[in-house]
Protein backbone atom coordinates (compact mmCIF):
# COMPACT_ATOMS: atom_id res chain seq x y z
CA UNK A 1 0.00 0.00 0.00
CA UNK A 2 1.22 3.12 -0.64
CA UNK A 3 2.03 5.92 1.74
CA UNK A 4 -1.14 8.72 1.85
CA UNK A 5 0.26 12.37 0.93
CA UNK A 6 -0.14 15.48 3.03
CA UNK A 7 -0.39 18.47 0.77
CA UNK A 8 -0.39 21.90 1.58
CA UNK A 9 -1.77 24.71 -1.07
CA UNK A 10 -1.06 27.67 -1.65
CA UNK A 11 -3.25 29.84 -3.09
CA UNK A 12 -1.95 32.83 -4.48
CA UNK A 13 -2.80 36.53 -5.45
CA UNK A 14 -0.95 39.54 -6.04
CA UNK A 15 1.97 37.70 -4.86
CA UNK A 16 1.11 36.71 -1.70
CA UNK A 17 -0.69 33.87 0.07
CA UNK A 18 -4.74 33.71 0.06
CA UNK A 19 -7.24 31.74 1.66
CA UNK A 20 -11.28 32.23 1.67
CA UNK A 21 -14.25 29.91 2.43
CA UNK A 22 -16.41 28.58 -0.70
CA UNK A 23 -14.00 30.18 -2.93
CA UNK A 24 -14.76 33.98 -1.86
CA UNK A 25 -13.79 36.32 1.25
CA UNK A 26 -10.36 35.92 0.79
CA UNK A 27 -7.78 36.88 3.54
CA UNK A 28 -4.28 37.12 3.78
CA UNK A 29 -2.26 34.45 4.84
CA UNK A 30 1.65 35.22 4.33
CA UNK A 31 4.62 34.85 2.00
CA UNK A 32 4.15 32.14 0.10
CA UNK A 33 8.13 31.37 -0.44
CA UNK A 34 8.45 31.36 3.29
CA UNK A 35 5.12 29.05 3.59
CA UNK A 36 6.80 27.23 1.42
CA UNK A 37 10.16 26.58 2.76
CA UNK A 38 8.88 26.26 6.12
CA UNK A 39 6.38 23.50 4.99
CA UNK A 40 9.22 21.54 3.41
CA UNK A 41 10.53 21.80 6.54
CA UNK A 42 7.60 20.62 8.38
CA UNK A 43 7.31 17.18 6.45
CA UNK A 44 5.25 18.05 3.91
CA UNK A 45 5.18 15.47 0.91
CA UNK A 46 4.16 18.01 -1.42
CA UNK A 47 3.40 21.37 -2.54
CA UNK A 48 0.92 22.73 -4.68
CA UNK A 49 0.83 26.47 -5.60
CA UNK A 50 -2.09 27.96 -7.47
CA UNK A 51 -2.68 31.56 -9.40
CA UNK A 52 -5.78 31.51 -8.27
CA UNK A 53 -6.97 34.70 -10.39
CA UNK A 54 -4.66 33.98 -13.68
CA UNK A 55 -7.33 32.36 -16.03
CA UNK A 56 -9.89 34.68 -14.84
CA UNK A 57 -7.65 37.54 -15.67
CA UNK A 58 -6.50 35.94 -18.64
CA UNK A 59 -2.58 36.09 -17.74
CA UNK A 60 0.30 33.75 -17.45
CA UNK A 61 1.46 32.11 -14.09
CA UNK A 62 4.42 34.16 -12.06
CA UNK A 63 7.24 32.04 -13.32
CA UNK A 64 9.48 34.19 -10.92
CA UNK A 65 7.34 33.76 -8.02
CA UNK A 66 7.39 29.91 -8.91
CA UNK A 67 11.62 29.69 -9.49
CA UNK A 68 11.66 31.75 -5.37
CA UNK A 69 9.31 28.96 -4.10
CA UNK A 70 11.27 26.02 -5.84
CA UNK A 71 14.67 27.54 -4.74
CA UNK A 72 13.35 27.02 -1.30
CA UNK A 73 11.81 23.59 -1.35
CA UNK A 74 12.78 19.30 -1.27
CA UNK A 75 9.67 18.12 -1.92
CA UNK A 76 7.60 17.85 -5.69
CA UNK A 77 6.04 20.87 -6.73
CA UNK A 78 2.68 21.31 -8.32
CA UNK A 79 1.64 24.77 -9.96
CA UNK A 80 -1.36 25.96 -11.85
CA UNK A 81 -3.03 28.79 -12.82
CA UNK A 82 -3.19 30.20 -16.57
CA UNK A 83 -1.86 26.95 -17.93
CA UNK A 84 -3.36 26.57 -22.18
CA UNK A 85 -0.40 25.51 -23.84
CA UNK A 86 2.56 23.47 -23.91
CA UNK A 87 4.88 26.24 -23.95
CA UNK A 88 3.33 27.45 -20.41
CA UNK A 89 4.03 24.02 -19.24
CA UNK A 90 7.78 24.11 -20.41
CA UNK A 91 8.27 27.82 -18.53
CA UNK A 92 6.81 26.54 -15.63
CA UNK A 93 9.36 23.11 -15.73
CA UNK A 94 12.20 25.12 -16.57
CA UNK A 95 11.32 27.81 -13.63
CA UNK A 96 11.41 24.33 -10.70
CA UNK A 97 7.71 22.83 -11.33
CA UNK A 98 7.95 19.36 -11.22
CA UNK A 99 4.20 19.10 -11.98
CA UNK A 100 1.54 21.27 -13.34
CA UNK A 101 -2.10 21.76 -12.47
CA UNK A 102 -5.19 22.49 -15.22
CA UNK A 103 -8.40 23.32 -14.81
CA UNK A 104 -10.39 25.89 -16.81
CA UNK A 105 -8.25 25.36 -19.70
CA UNK A 106 -8.61 21.51 -19.67
CA UNK A 107 -12.27 21.57 -19.24
CA UNK A 108 -12.18 24.04 -22.82
CA UNK A 109 -9.80 21.94 -24.77
CA UNK A 110 -9.59 18.37 -23.29
CA UNK A 111 -6.83 17.49 -25.71
CA UNK A 112 -4.50 19.89 -23.69
CA UNK A 113 -4.33 16.73 -21.24
CA UNK A 114 -3.58 14.49 -23.86
CA UNK A 115 -0.42 16.72 -25.45
CA UNK A 116 0.68 17.33 -21.88
CA UNK A 117 1.00 13.58 -20.90
CA UNK A 118 2.51 12.79 -24.42
CA UNK A 119 4.90 15.40 -24.44
CA UNK A 120 5.89 15.13 -20.73
CA UNK A 121 3.96 12.15 -19.55
CA UNK A 122 1.58 11.81 -16.98
CA UNK A 123 3.06 12.01 -14.38
CA UNK A 124 3.55 15.89 -14.96
CA UNK A 125 0.12 16.88 -15.52
CA UNK A 126 -2.44 17.34 -12.45
CA UNK A 127 -6.27 17.84 -13.21
CA UNK A 128 -7.48 19.93 -10.85
CA UNK A 129 -11.59 19.94 -11.01
CA UNK A 130 -13.17 22.52 -8.80
CA UNK A 131 -16.95 21.27 -8.69
CA UNK A 132 -20.14 22.18 -6.30
CA UNK A 133 -22.48 19.93 -5.28
CA UNK A 134 -26.09 21.13 -7.20
CA UNK A 135 -29.78 19.94 -7.73
CA UNK A 136 -28.03 18.33 -10.76
CA UNK A 137 -25.11 16.55 -8.88
CA UNK A 138 -21.88 17.56 -8.77
CA UNK A 139 -21.31 20.62 -11.74
CA UNK A 140 -17.88 21.39 -12.67
CA UNK A 141 -16.72 24.54 -12.29
CA UNK A 142 -14.68 27.31 -14.49
CA UNK A 143 -12.45 30.20 -13.61
CA UNK A 144 -11.60 29.67 -10.18
CA UNK A 145 -15.13 28.86 -9.12
CA UNK A 146 -16.55 31.56 -10.85
CA UNK A 147 -18.37 29.63 -13.96
CA UNK A 148 -20.74 26.59 -14.18
CA UNK A 149 -20.38 24.62 -16.82
CA UNK A 150 -22.56 21.28 -17.86
CA UNK A 151 -20.04 19.14 -17.03
CA UNK A 152 -20.20 16.25 -14.44
CA UNK A 153 -17.65 15.67 -12.00
CA UNK A 154 -17.55 12.17 -12.23
CA UNK A 155 -17.49 11.87 -16.24
CA UNK A 156 -15.18 14.63 -16.36
CA UNK A 157 -12.64 12.84 -14.25
CA UNK A 158 -13.23 9.63 -15.86
CA UNK A 159 -12.41 11.66 -19.57
CA UNK A 160 -9.13 13.32 -17.77
CA UNK A 161 -7.86 9.81 -16.07
CA UNK A 162 -9.04 8.50 -19.93
CA UNK A 163 -7.12 11.21 -21.67
CA UNK A 164 -3.62 10.40 -19.63
CA UNK A 165 -4.11 12.57 -16.63
CA UNK A 166 -1.90 11.30 -13.79
CA UNK A 167 -3.69 12.34 -10.60
CA UNK A 168 -6.93 14.04 -10.44
CA UNK A 169 -7.33 17.24 -7.32
CA UNK A 170 -11.15 17.60 -6.70
CA UNK A 171 -11.87 20.04 -4.36
CA UNK A 172 -15.12 20.24 -3.23
CA UNK A 173 -16.70 24.22 -3.36
CA UNK A 174 -19.40 22.91 -0.89
CA UNK A 175 -17.20 21.99 1.60
CA UNK A 176 -13.62 24.66 0.95
CA UNK A 177 -12.66 26.44 3.76
CA UNK A 178 -15.77 25.34 5.92
CA UNK A 179 -13.41 23.04 8.19
CA UNK A 180 -16.36 20.71 8.28
CA UNK A 181 -14.80 17.70 6.49
CA UNK A 182 -13.95 16.68 3.07
CA UNK A 183 -16.93 15.14 0.73
CA UNK A 184 -16.04 11.83 1.11
CA UNK A 185 -18.44 10.23 -0.59
CA UNK A 186 -18.03 11.82 -4.04
CA UNK A 187 -14.19 10.97 -2.97
CA UNK A 188 -14.80 7.29 -2.66
CA UNK A 189 -17.19 7.34 -6.15
CA UNK A 190 -13.29 8.77 -7.94
CA UNK A 191 -11.64 6.50 -6.14
CA UNK A 192 -14.03 3.29 -7.29
CA UNK A 193 -14.07 4.75 -11.07
CA UNK A 194 -10.83 6.33 -11.59
CA UNK A 195 -7.11 4.52 -12.32
CA UNK A 196 -5.33 7.13 -10.85
CA UNK A 197 -4.62 9.02 -7.36
CA UNK A 198 -7.37 11.50 -6.03
CA UNK A 199 -6.30 13.98 -4.23
CA UNK A 200 -8.92 15.30 -1.65
CA UNK A 201 -9.37 19.16 -1.16
CA UNK A 202 -11.92 21.20 0.67
CA UNK A 203 -13.02 20.68 3.89
CA UNK A 204 -10.21 20.21 6.45
CA UNK A 205 -10.80 21.40 10.09
CA UNK A 206 -9.39 18.84 12.08
CA UNK A 207 -6.80 15.71 11.93
CA UNK A 208 -9.84 13.50 12.14
CA UNK A 209 -11.24 15.04 8.79
CA UNK A 210 -7.85 13.87 7.22
CA UNK A 211 -7.90 10.06 8.44
CA UNK A 212 -11.29 10.22 7.01
CA UNK A 213 -10.31 11.19 3.43
CA UNK A 214 -8.41 8.00 3.71
CA UNK A 215 -10.80 5.43 5.33
CA UNK A 216 -13.67 6.65 4.03
CA UNK A 217 -13.41 8.55 0.82
CA UNK A 218 -10.29 6.69 -0.01
CA UNK A 219 -7.94 9.40 -1.27
CA UNK A 220 -4.20 9.28 -2.32
CA UNK A 221 -3.56 12.49 -1.07
CA UNK A 222 -4.96 14.91 1.01
CA UNK A 223 -4.68 18.67 0.82
CA UNK A 224 -5.43 21.73 2.76
CA UNK A 225 -4.29 25.26 3.07
CA UNK A 226 -6.01 27.39 6.36
CA UNK A 227 -5.34 25.05 8.99
CA UNK A 228 -1.90 24.91 7.87
CA UNK A 229 -1.40 28.17 7.03
CA UNK A 230 -2.73 29.86 10.57
CA UNK A 231 -0.91 26.91 12.67
CA UNK A 232 -4.33 24.84 13.28
CA UNK A 233 -3.16 21.77 12.73
CA UNK A 234 1.00 20.98 12.20
CA UNK A 235 1.91 18.68 9.52
CA UNK A 236 4.61 16.90 12.18
CA UNK A 237 1.70 16.25 14.20
CA UNK A 238 -0.53 15.43 12.09
CA UNK A 239 1.66 12.37 10.34
CA UNK A 240 1.69 11.07 14.15
CA UNK A 241 -1.57 10.97 14.39
CA UNK A 242 -2.05 9.37 11.06
CA UNK A 243 0.24 6.75 11.42
CA UNK A 244 -1.49 6.16 15.38
CA UNK A 245 -4.52 5.51 13.59
CA UNK A 246 -2.63 2.51 11.34
CA UNK A 247 -2.55 4.74 7.94
CA UNK A 248 0.94 4.56 6.03
CA UNK A 249 2.53 8.22 5.64
CA UNK A 250 6.35 9.41 4.88
CA UNK A 251 8.31 10.42 8.02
Amino acid sequence: MLAKRIIPCLDVKDGMTVKGTNFVNLRQAGDPVELGRTYSEQGADELVFLDITASHEGRKTFADMVQRVAATLSIPFTVGGGINELKDVDRLLSAGADKVSINSAAIRRPELIDEIANHFGSQVCVVAIDARMDEKGWTCYLNGGRIPTERNLFDWAKEANDRGAGEILFTSMNHDGVKTGFANEALAQLAADLTIPVIASGGAGAMEHFREAFTEGHADAALAASVFHFGEIKIPELKQYLQAQNIIVRQ
